[in-house]
């Protein structure tokens, strides 16, 4: 029986602008009591300076003692395309598993542990279990809400995921010349920022088009109606993200 412990969390689920970022890292359990010894806690709790120096340490002791990890980067494009047939909670089981998949072969008995992004944790978890396939069904899943607040395996995923994410959107904001913020509807420079993004033939690539925010913006400015970037798959039904777009 396998003797790692897998954890997993994202970070940008909410924002109009930018990527969704999945982080997994599998350690061995007897290595668990390192990652309270560096200061590992939800990502959410610490100040961007303390994420990055934890990340940095995290990343020295993925490398001294071989831990695996894989950060799954979902462009804003992608997220658009599978929202013209799918909902957030969709895209994210499939991001979890692909991000499993990657970080290394199937091993029987490594315990999965996840940040529950569905209302249902139960049903979140199953549904990544069904998404890795009959290989993994023997393999315990533990998927609760808030569990980067409560383990450190799934809060060092958070770290991981949130400073990667940071970094991709310091990149989009040197390409653009101009500060984007948080990237969340309700942070003036976002709002300003997301104003110059829709002044071409259409928004900028890093604008999450099916956003309510990026649609309004754009009837704001234009007289027509922004289209679907997924235009081939508009048979298929959206669910709206009212809840997180307002």
């Amino acid at each position: 029986m396998s003797r790692h412990v897998i954890g997993i969390d994202e970070a940008g689920r909410g924002p109009v602008i930018g990527p969704l970022v999945v982080c997994a890292l599998k350690i061995p359990k007897s290595d668990y009591h390192i990652l309270k010894e560096i200061g590992v806690d939800d990502s959410k709790k610490l100040t961007r300076t303390n994420r990055k120096k934890i990340y940095k340490l995290l990343m020295m002791e993925v490398k001294n003692r071989n831990w695996n990890v894989f950060v799954n980067i979902c462009s804003a494009y992608r997220v658009d395309i599978e929202r013209s047939h799918a909902n957030l909670n969709t895209l994210e089981v499939k991001l979890f598993a692909e991000a499993i998949i990657e970080l290394s072969s199937f091993e029987a008995g490594d315990q999965i542990r996840v940040d529950a992004c569905d209302v249902n944790e139960r049903r979140f978890g199953e549904s990544i279990i069904d998404q890795l396939g009959n290989s993994w069904k023997d393999n315990e899943i533990i998927s609760k809400h808030k569990m980067d607040e409560l383990d450190a395996i799934v809060g060092a995923a958070s770290i991981i995921a949130k400073v990667t994410r940071d970094e991709e959107i310091i990149k989009i904001e040197n390409k653009l010349d101009h500060k984007i913020g948080s990237g969340y509807p309700s942070d003036p420079i976002t709002i300003l920022a997301i104003k110059k993004m829709i002044l071409g033939k259409c928004p900028h690539k890093e604008l999450r088009w099916s956003w309510k925010t990026t649609k309004k913006a754009w009837l704001d400015k234009h007289d027509t109606p922004l289209h679907s970037r997924g235009t081939s798959r508009k048979k298929h039904s959206q669910t709206t993200l009212d809840g997180w777009m307002e």
